[in-house]
């Protein structure tokens, strides 16, 4: 099957290793994908995937320009094409994607866009001109209105594509409230690969290190980590990593509140530099608030830093207890004094610590690595082109 996806996400080097694991798909994958009604269970013969990926040269978004990494490129073919409005997450598009669908004649592009971006909707259209199957991904779980014109390429998108792939059961719940009524699959947009995520033993004596990964903006939450870091007893430092429109306010709070000399903010690191990172910690908090216009849709920094052995902790905004499940600890959102007891059960008990980066690890294992997405992913593709 010759597969052509359109993915921004995918300038992320680490992401790349899904592609990797794509590509090398020819046989009945053990794993079936999660579907709102039974699962996947395609009747046609298993073949060989021929895999074309167009991404942008790089994405800009609050966190600064994100350059296109060539991390894992082996086995399939990565075309770099100029975007316009580049940095416009409902307005971007690839202008030269047409001539990319004409050259490679794909029987399938699946699109990694929401269906109400005009990405979407202007790779639907080529698609559907070169009589390809299509599919779309989305995180989107709040039902929103939009304006117009989104409202109607998100209609346009809705009515012709062929297939659904969502990241969390309430995104679909959300599409199928709003009309879409083909076939759907539940399966997270990337894994992690294990044998780059991976634990490391670490020094003793060097004190509790709480980490923080994610962009820096009011509804993450890190406001409320700052707070309840103010009152943690004991030795203990916290690295904050990432930008945002917020940075300066939470650094003028740490001032605020004495913790200059044991809260670090630090840039954003290239992404296959981020497993290191996670093996200083001692444990990872996403502290995650619920907006009318925003709820956490995964939290990939848990599946990763699990994956690195790290305790985590998270709010129970969307879809972060899901993820945990019975791996981490879980705290009302905005509720400083209780992430603050789950801080000082981390700090004091080192037992505590190990039995949750066990099982963190062992959860990732057994759900989110990247071969098992991609596996769940490649079923979706046979099913689609299935659909008679």
């Amino acid at each position: 099957m010759r597969v052509l996806m359109v993915s921004k996400a995918c300038v992320v080097g680490a992401y790349q290793k899904k592609l990797e694991e794509l590509a090398r798909m020819s046989q009945p994958p053990a794993y079936a994908a999660s579907k709102g009604e039974g699962s996947v269970s395609p009747k046609a013969s298993p073949e060989p995937v021929e895999l074309t990926v167009v991404v942008p040269p790089y994405w800009r978004d609050e966190r600064g320009t994100l350059n296109l990494e060539r991390r894992h490129t082996t086995g399939y073919e990565l075309i770099v094409e100029p975007m316009a409005f580049n940095g416009h997450f409902h307005l971007h598009f690839y202008p030269g994607l047409g001539k990319q669908i004409r050259r490679v004649q794909p029987d399938l592009v699946h699109i990694d866009e929401e269906p109400y971006n005009l990405a979407t909707a202007h790779t639907l259209w080529l698609a559907r001109r070169a009589g390809a199957r299509s599919l779309f991904f989305s995180w989107q779980n709040i039902q929103r209105r939009y304006p117009l014109p989104f409202r109607l390429m998100e209609g346009y998108v809705l009515n012709r594509v062929d297939y659904a792939i969502v990241g969390n059961q309430e995104s679909a719940r959300v599409w199928q409230a709003k009309g879409y009524s083909g076939p759907l699959a539940i399966i997270p947009q990337f894994g992690v690969d294990p044998e780059i995520f991976y634990p490391e033993s670490r020094p003793a004596g060097r004190g509790f290190v709480v980490g923080y990964v994610g962009r820096l903006v009011e509804e993450k939450g890190v406001d409320l980590l700052l707070e309840a870091l103010a009152g943690l007893e004991g030795m203990w430092r916290a690295y904050i990593l990432g930008s945002g429109p917020i940075k300066d306010d939470l650094q003028a709070r740490a001032r605020r509140l004495g913790l200059v000399d044991r809260v670090s903010f630090d840039e954003w690191i290239p992404s296959d530099q981020m497993p290191a990172y996670y093996r200083q910690l001692d444990a990872l908090v996403v502290p995650s608030r619920t907006r009318p216009n925003w709820k956490e849709q995964f939290g990939r920094v848990l599946v990763e830093s699990m994956a690195c052995g790290v305790p985590v902790i998270g709010s129970n905004s969307g879809e972060i207890p899901s993820v945990i499940g019975d791996a981490g600890l879980i705290f009302p959102e905005g509720r400083v004094d209780r992430l603050r007891e789950h801080l000082a059960q981390l700090l004091a008990d080192g037992h505590l610590r190990a039995d949750l980066a066990r099982r963190g690890r062992e959860r990732v294992l057994a759900h989110y690595t990247q071969a098992q997405i991609a596996a769940q992913t490649y079923q979706v593709y046979r099913s689609v082109l299935s659909i008679q």
